[in-house]
């Protein structure tokens, strides 16, 4: 397994260092990468051959590519070294999670506290079944603060959330770490997206009497009706991308950010979706991104580019790390704030898939 591809550790932008990176831009085994698929060449080592680069995927995640070398190039061979590829990737997710090596050997730069919390709570950065594709990115990758997402399935519904905590220190970090307990201990009981805000503010204010706070979204669309339930606490509206141009923020009144205990009560807002609608959550490190002439990144900014990206039918990971070069480059190559992006694309009802359903066809009332 290759570890110096630009997204082979935790986040998009990768080692710096040009010695010890094999770059994407422009290589067959950044191709392969890039769009998850088993690319080969004639090998240029002694006695020829062919070469084989082939993605390791856990489910969507991207974990890193393996190399092969073969005598043979047949369809034969492709499988196999396809099978092959597919045990060491089960391997890698069955064993990462224990081990100090592969943690080391993934890594481009050392990570600090924060990042080393965040990432051990995050789920996987992506996901993707037969009714929705789900994916996040969040940089700076080895600098984490106060960023933070989440994402569940829960029968026909799924659980989306994200989190920006007050400063960029190892208290932002436990802050966005406490949220999103609370948050999937109050789902998890099957509270209303309204009570889960109520108790996440609850558990910060108990943890911080008033010091640290929140802001945040919770939203769960039904993936067999395509109506989507969400409530802003103090955070950027979420935004909707329908037939491939920007379609509209979502407003809904917001309350208070997580924590303050301002007590401004939310409401919880409906909409409905509808097939390929795309949903994005984002924190304001992408839309207040400042150039060097202090021109801001946007929200326009934001979604053109995923659009511009989906257009060329990237899978939806790379259209999000490249979101975050954009980022990164309109800022003259560095990062000021914590970046998070969180995408949910509605596929559609799928009637085969009806009997997911354990219980009702909408979210837990609100209250």
């Amino acid at each position: 397994m290759l570890r110096n591809l630009a997204d082979t550790g935790r986040g998009c932008l990768g080692n710096r260092n040009p010695s010890a990176e094999l770059r994407i831009e422009g290589s067959v085994p950044g191709r392969a990468y890039q769009y998850g698929r088993l690319l080969s060449a004639a090998s240029a080592c002694p006695g020829g051959g062919f070469r084989w680069w082939v993605p390791l995927l856990g489910g969507t995640e991207r974990l890193g590519l393996l190399r092969a070398t073969t005598e043979a190039g047949d369809e034969r061979t492709r499988e196999d070294v396809q099978m092959l590829a597919d045990a060491v990737a089960l391997i890698v997710v069955a064993k990462r999670d224990s081990s100090d090596l592969h943690a080391r050997r993934v890594r481009a730069d050392t990570m600090n506290v924060a990042a080393e919390m965040q990432w051990r709570l995050l789920p996987p950065r992506s996901y993707a079944d037969g009714r929705v594709v789900i994916a996040a990115a969040l940089e700076p990758a080895y600098r984490v603060g106060g960023d933070a997402f989440d994402y569940a399935l829960d029968g026909p519904l799924v659980h989306l959330s994200i989190f920006d905590a007050m400063g960029h220190d190892t208290a932002a970090g436990v802050t966005a770490g406490l949220a999103m307990g609370a948050g999937r201990n109050a789902r998890r009981r099957q509270a209303g997206l309204v009570r889960a805000t109520e108790e996440i503010e609850r558990a910060l204010i108990e943890q911080f009497d008033g010091a640290r706070y929140a802001t945040g979204i919770l939203a769960c669309p039904d993936t067999r009706t395509g109506v989507l339930e969400w409530v802003n606490r103090g955070h950027h509206p979420p935004v909707l991308i329908r037939g491939g141009r920007w379609a509209a923020e979502l407003a809904c009144a917001p309350g208070d950010p997580m924590g303050t205990g301002l007590g401004v009560a939310p409401d919880a807002c409906r909409a409905r979706l509808e097939p390929g609608d795309r949903l994005v959550l984002y924190t304001d490190g992408i839309t207040e991104a400042r150039s060097a002439a202090g021109d801001e990144f946007g929200l326009t900014g934001l979604v053109d580019l995923l659009v511009r990206r989906h257009a060329d039918r990237l899978p939806v990971p790379e259209t999000l790390c490249r979101l975050m070069h954009g980022v990164v480059d309109h800022q003259a190559g560095e990062l000021r704030d914590d970046a998070t992006v969180l995408f949910c694309e509605w596929l559609g009802a799928s009637p085969d898939r009806q009997d997911l359903a354990a219980r009702s066809g909408r979210c837990p009332d609100p209250r």
